[in-house]
């Protein structure tokens, strides 16, 4: 793709409080019709607070989707389908499409609506283990893509608060600018939840009436709930497959406050560092923007902080603004997505929508937030705000087509990737290389971490106030950064976030009847905690993104940083996979064929034929840069990622990403696997392994770090590792036990449940 390539949006799909579909809800905006009402699906003592709930139950949900398959489904996934569905439907995508896809879904809140309905059920007895799988972000995303099956070839899941739908545009839009896919599907999807709903009360930011974004007597947000997508290509490809353009993504970006947890910044620096990178990325001036559709939550701080931050950008050229969650509440994860199609209708039909409920402006404020629906005004180029948890803060500014080519940005020029650095906490000795001529041998199916001194790292008060991934996290990045400094990005994997302070907040709920409810754990528990405790931590505020998309979260994560590096968008990233395990996740999981009973020794999962594998912990930290020194551990020399691939597909693509290396399959030194003892799950390796090279010696590393969503991370590590010390020592090969000296290049394969695949090569 060149700069002159312009992305165009071809489908749109939403569904919130304001209704199904695009037309019901413009007819709403441009009545200036607020939706806002008490709680009618969820059984809470805050069912009075008003809320944007989509008046549909989920029978109902089922209904309109024709929905009779008697397999389980949550009700995010649900509200995902609606939209996901006249978003495709409008772009022309079916099952007879050719082009290259990727879904990529922003989500926080995944299955809970369930989980906190049975909670003690997955503890104590059998009769909801079903729903023990969909509790993840990532199973939701892969509810919705099983739905469409045959339309994506790449996915993943997003997870940065309030900001993660419009994070997933961003990456839709570098994989179509890198060549990865032809067409992005983009957006985020969340219901309501109890968890939720008692989370934000603890914060105390809930307003007791309907909201009253920008005004000086605002007292705090709705929630609310639905989804929306968009279908993104270039022109040129749409124009291909005889697609209507709608308009274009012009520019976007991304920053972190990197300043609070829930609180922004006294200049509101994350925010005008994304809406400058966005304006910057686009080649358009602030006068240029002809409407702002803010983030405005209608809480004491956003909405002072990002007003100064828009002073900063716009001073006494302040476009009309306003903000959309006056009428839908704020729908967190899926606002991105919600307020970016309410752009594009502002866009196409000419009309700005009102900010409900403004009266007076606040102290300070050079300007007044639009309080009635302007009808018939002529729009170029509109500006769309989402921030989340964190101050992971991203701006999308989305154009009329005939507005000419978009002058991007010139990146300055494709960058390699090394792999300069690591660091480690996990069953092995911490913050050590150790295990690799001296490993610890796991012989039972739960093992903690082996925890560091971390008085090196933080004060006794500070850490008192961290959950242990936190911890780990902060301790791992300080590690893998040495001396380096700051990074361009942090970038993070995570399937479960911090699950322990999850568990304290959902028991304490459920205990407790809602009352007594301490915020921290609720601040802890959203995924993005990691990644902005590290920005905060290193005063970061450059790319700030995480995934959570299950077995691949850290893949994601890599990938990200990879096509970011290799656009010379970045000079160097933080990238980290992080999960933990509790006792009662261990349990949980334990009833659906996660884990073995007994003996987990190496020898016992190399010839295992049954279910289940020994679990582990993780919590890792690499940096890449874009040069290398006597210190660097490799290269990353290739990446790909595949939904769904089959063998032959994964061996092609397997194949192509050595051929780009200038290498043959004759001369990997290495494949490694990430084989677990798990006789599904190792099958699919092998049967990869003996399609693409038969004969060549494994790694593996699971029998010393064991199974978690972000695993492979060790499966990179290892390969890094085995490289910089020109050594595969004996415990890590799993077909032979001689040991492999001067390895040139390794592949990494990993799979989740044979859905989602990556290949990684690695070079010296």
């Amino acid at each position: 793709m060149t700069n002159k390539d312009n992305i165009v949006i071809t489908g749109t799909g939403i569904i919130t409080s304001l209704g199904i579909g695009k037309a019901e809800t413009l007819k709403k905006l441009k009545a200036g019709q607020r939706v806002i009402g008490p709680i009618r699906h969820i059984q809470t003592k805050y069912s009075d607070l008003p809320s944007g709930e989509v008046q549909y139950s989920d029978e109902q949900l089922k209904e309109l989707l024709h929905y009779h398959d008697e397999s389980i489904i949550t009700r995010t996934s649900l509200l995902g389908r609606v939209a996901l569905k006249e978003a495709l439907e409008e772009a022309g995508i079916d099952t007879a499409c050719n082009s290259r896809i990727a879904f990529i879904s922003g989500n926080t809140v995944g299955g809970m609506e369930k989980s906190e309905q049975f909670y003690y059920d997955f503890l104590n007895n059998n009769t909801r283990n079903q729903y023990i799988a969909m509790h993840d972000c990532g199973a939701c995303t892969d509810i919705m893509a099983k739905q469409f099956n045959g339309h994506f070839d790449i996915i993943t899941t997003i997870s940065t608060a309030c900001s993660s739908a419009a994070n997933a545009i961003i990456l839709g839009a570098n994989l179509i600018k890198e060549g990865r896919v032809d067409i992005a599907v983009v957006g985020g999807t969340e219901c309501l939840s109890k968890f939720h709903i008692n989370g934000f009360n603890t914060l105390m930011i809930l307003d007791k009436e309907p909201c009253r974004p920008f005004d000086a007597d605002r007292h705090g947000l709705n929630l609310g709930e639905g989804a929306a997508y968009l279908v993104m290509e270039t022109e040129a490809h749409a124009r291909q497959r005889h697609a209507h353009a709608i308009c274009k993504l012009s520019g976007y970006g991304n920053a972190c406050d990197a300043f609070h947890q829930t609180a922004t910044s006294p200049n509101g620096e994350g925010a005008y560092l994304a809406m400058k990178q966005a304006l910057e990325n686009s080649g358009l001036l602030s006068k240029d923007i002809d409407y702002i559709n803010a983030h405005g939550t209608g809480t004491g701080n956003n909405d002072e902080c990002e007003g100064i931050a828009m002073m900063r950008i716009f001073g006494d050229q302040m476009p009309p603004v306003s903000s959309t969650k006056s009428y839908t509440g704020h729908t967190t994860s899926a606002a991105g997505g919600v307020e970016s199609v309410i752009s594009i209708l502002a866009l196409t039909h000419h009309f700005i929508p009102a900010n409900l409920g403004y009266k007076t402006p606040i102290e300070g404020h050079s300007f007044r937030p639009v309080d009635h629906v302007i009808d018939n005004v002529p729009l170029k180029h509109i500006l769309t705000n989402s921030f989340g948890f964190g101050g992971n803060d991203s701006s999308c500014i989305f154009s009329a087509l005939d507005t000419g080519n978009i002058a991007h940005e010139p990146a300055s020029g494709a960058r390699d990737c090394f792999i300069q650095s690591a660091a480690h906490i996990s069953l092995q000795q911490p913050l050590s290389d150790e295990w690799f001529m001296n490993p610890i041998m796991p012989s039972q199916p739960y093992n903690e971490s082996i925890e560091p001194d971390y008085s090196k790292y933080f004060s006794p008060m500070a850490a008192r106030r961290m959950g242990r991934l936190l911890k780990r996290s902060l301790a791992t990045a300080v590690e893998a950064l040495g001396q380096n400094p700051v990074p361009d990005a942090i970038i993070t994997g995570t399937g479960l976030g911090c699950i322990a302070n999850t568990e304290k907040f959902l028991s304490a709920m459920i205990d407790n009847q809602e009352d007594f409810l301490q915020p921290t754990y609720f601040m802890q528990s959203t995924h993005n905690t990691i990644g902005s405790q590290v920005a905060q931590h290193l005063k970061c505020h450059g790319y700030n993104c995480t995934y959570s998309h299950r077995g691949t979260s850290f893949d994601s994560s890599l990938l990200d940083a990879y096509l970011q590096m290799r656009a010379g968008a970045i000079r160097s990233a933080l990238v980290g996979g992080h999960d933990e395990m509790t006792t009662e996740y261990f349990k949980m999981l334990g009833k659906i064929g996660y884990w073995k009973n007994g003996d987990v020794s190496p020898e016992t999962l190399h010839k295992s034929d049954s279910q289940g594998s020994l679990s582990g912990s993780c919590s890792l930290n690499m940096l890449l840069t874009d040069h290398a020194d006597a210190d660097t551990l490799c290269q990353l020399a290739g990446m790909d990622m595949l939904y769904e691939p089959t063998i032959d597909e994964l061996r092609t693509a397997a194949e192509r990403l050595l051929q780009k290396a200038g290498l043959t399959v004759g001369e990997l030194s290495a494949v490694v696997l990430g084989l677990s003892g798990d006789r599904d799950n190792d099958r699919v390796y092998l049967d990869f392994r003996n399609a693409l090279c038969p004969d060549t010696p494994t790694v593996w590393y699971k029998h010393l770090f064991g199974e978690s969503f972000c695993a492979s991370a060790f499966g990179v590590y290892v390969g890094a590792e085995c490289l910089h010390k020109k050594l595969i020592p004996s415990h890590l090969l799993y077909n032979t036990s001689e040991e492999i000296s001067n390895p040139k290049y390794i592949l990494v394969h990993n799979h989740f449940q044979n859905k989602d695949h990556s290949l990684i090569l690695l070079s010296l």
